[in-house]
């Protein structure tokens, strides 16, 4: 893929044989990010495990200190007192039935799913639509719980979830070009940290294999996949 020349020209600034530290690898996300809108910063694990061994799938969710600079919209099935309180926590569409048939007929206007447990029969109907988006509620990730309004607040407030594909490598958000450096390492730390701590106890060898910074259609930042706390 040919890249423009304001591309070619800011990925000069990387020094693609050195591994940064997550402040330094933060602070040139921002300066070599070449869009004009607010860009989201991913960083891009690769992990030492085989996900095709079902005691080595890696998932699980983490909340960023500083949140992920996106309004996330989060749907709620549930009925009765959880409904209400789950409107009462911010939840942008609240329903069962008659959401479940939305779904079913396209909408897939949210980006996070929680349900209480007794609707997890009818949201069954459409896993099929919704499990490859990774919009599935699950308990695993918190989603599927009797707090609603609790998971919602989470959610809205910088709580986002994670799973390794089927290449070993996990892609998380943990900001925009607009956050400061540090709170972008600071976001990064958290996520490194929880995702170190759920290392299979079957994985061996090297777990934290690569770590790599990015912003939307910026160029990939090496960062020392072994400096997860700030320096």
């Amino acid at each position: 893929m040919k890249r423009s020349k304001k591309y070619t020209d800011l990925a000069k600034k990387v020094d693609r044989t050195q591994l940064y530290s997550p402040s330094e690898a933060t602070g040139l996300a921002k300066e070599t990010s070449p869009t004009s809108f607010d860009a989201t910063v991913e960083v891009s694990i690769r992990l030492g495990v085989d996900p095709r061994q079902a005691d080595q799938l890696v998932r699980g969710t983490v909340s960023l200190p500083h949140g992920t600079g996106k309004t996330v919209r989060v749907i709620v099935f549930a009925e009765g007192d959880k409904a209400e309180a789950a409107v009462a926590a911010g939840a942008d569409e609240v329903g069962s039935d008659e959401l479940v048939k939305r779904i079913s007929e396209g909408w897939l206007d949210f980006d996070a799913a929680v349900a209480t447990p007794d609707q997890m029969a009818k949201i069954g109907r459409i896993a099929r639509i919704l499990g490859p988006r990774g919009l599935m509620p699950n308990p695993k990730t918190g989603t599927v719980t009797p707090d609603v309004a609790k998971a919602v607040t989470e959610i809205k407030a910088g709580k986002i979830s994670f799973r390794v594909d089927k290449h070993a490598n996990l892609h998380l958000p943990i900001g925009k070009v607009s956050f400061s450096a540090e709170q972008l390492a600071e976001n990064y730390s958290a996520a490194l940290e929880e995702v170190q701590r759920l290392k299979p106890a079957s994985s061996k060898g090297v777990y934290l294999k690569k770590t790599t910074i990015s912003t939307t259609m910026g160029p990939g930042i090496p960062v020392d996949p072994q400096a997860v706390k700030i320096k």
